[in-house]
């Protein structure tokens, strides 16, 4: 019997935080354009999470809807799981999105950049995976995270950065040890797909992009792309990072 993958993620229910803009905006439109109900988690960005839900449930009714919450916050992990749960009364996908990013070179870096860093990069993901792990047991479903190529190959001047990714990847694959084979746990690794918000010079971009094989940088829905592959189309993946970087990391 051929293996049919098309409706496996309608009406199933993920939540993506830190996805009222950039990467995470893009995952949740590609989750929602597969029949995904889907959950917008901001911390800050409220005016643009809700945007987006109206925007979505313009498409379909009662299909988006918004999470406020401060990850920072180590109280709030398992109310919010909890919340997010009774959205629609299940969790298949939790989508570990949200990220702080800036420089830390060595001498200038302090015990708050190091919490600012490791809090949102691995030390929420993690909580809020533990907090999901029973609902996400029930519906065999899924946990993804977002690191970096960065988190195999240091980048100069972000120490903390990439260590904290580094982190993240090892808990992906612990996490999949630890709750397979009920939850597959996975991991995309972006390369050049959006440059960071504040001003990065032009020689710096093309010097990336000249070391990428592909010559060019991506797009978020790439990354979107990816994540929708690893939820409905791999069901034998687990423990994985999977690197969309246009060949970054062959010569980074």
């Amino acid at each position: 019997m051929a293996y049919s993958n098309a409706n496996s993620l309608h009406g199933k229910t993920a939540l993506v935080t830190g996805s009222a803009r950039r990467i995470g905006a893009c995952t949740v439109r590609t989750l929602h354009a597969a029949g995904m109900n889907v959950i917008i988690h901001c911390r800050s960005s409220k005016t643009d999470a809700d945007a987006l839900a109206a925007e979505l449930n313009g498409l379909r009714k009662n299909s988006a809807t918004v999470l406020q919450a401060d990850l920072g916050d180590d109280s709030l992990y398992q109310s919010f799981i909890d919340r997010a749960i009774a959205c629609w009364g299940q969790l298949d996908a939790l989508i570990n999105n949200a990220s702080s990013f800036f420089p830390t070179p060595l001498g200038q870096i302090t015990v708050e950049d190091w919490d600012r860093l490791v809090n949102s990069n691995m030390k929420a993901p993690l909580f809020l995976s533990q907090a999901a792990a029973p609902a996400l047991k029930q519906s065999g479903g899924n946990i993804i995270n977002m690191v970096d190529v960065h988190a195999l190959r240091p980048m100069r001047q972000h120490p903390v950065y990439c260590a904290a990714k580094a982190g993240l990847v090892m808990l992906t694959q612990s996490l999949a040890k630890e709750l397979g084979p009920d939850i597959r746990v996975n991991a995309v690794a972006p390369g050049a797909i959006l440059w960071p918000d504040n001003d990065m010079p032009d020689a710096t971009r093309q010097l990336i992009l000249e070391r990428t094989a592909l010559k060019r940088p991506g797009q978020p829905q790439d990354i979107a792309s990816a994540i929708v592959f690893l939820l409905r189309d791999a069901p034998y993946i687990t423990g994985q990072i999977l690197p969309v970087d246009g060949g970054r990391t062959l010569n980074i």
